[in-house]
């Protein structure tokens, strides 16, 4: 189901810049406050993964791109954009309907999303269980 919730346009051209020029590590989207239109929260270009979690907040929700980096068994690097769908166990129940009702307004709009995560605590996002679903893709 939609919400009727509309993606901004700085929201596929921030998706653009850390798709194609690597210089952003991640994307936070948000809802804008009238509910209306997913927009841009928060950019990073900091690599560290920790860093990425902290910033999901424990009571709101949040879509979010990370480019994932890791190395295979051979040792060679790879990448992979993951799209976070967060909406913690302690968000507001409304806000957490609406979430789920507009993250198809963002997510079909963004093109080369490996890895779709979707996250309610600390575990569902955490390191080890998102090496491991990227890992299972990628084979």
């Amino acid at each position: 189901m939609s919400s009727g919730v509309i993606a901004a346009p700085t929201c596929l051209q921030t998706f653009q810049e850390l798709k194609m020029s690597k210089s952003l590590k991640y994307i936070l989207f948000k809802l804008n406050d009238s509910r209306t239109q997913i927009v841009v929260d928060k950019t990073s270009e900091n690599p560290d993964y920790e860093e990425f979690v902290t910033n999901l907040p424990a009571d709101g929700c949040r879509w979010a791109v990370y480019d994932f980096s890791y190395k295979l068994e051979d040792g060679s690097q790879r990448n992979k954009l993951c799209f976070f769908s967060w909406s913690p166990d302690t968000a507001p129940i409304r806000a957490k309907m609406v979430h789920a009702s507009s993250k198809d307004a963002l997510r079909k709009s963004l093109d080369g999303i490996s890895v779709e995560i979707q996250g309610t605590d600390q575990t569902e996002v955490a390191y080890e269980t998102v090496i491991d679903k990227v890992k299972r893709i990628s084979r």
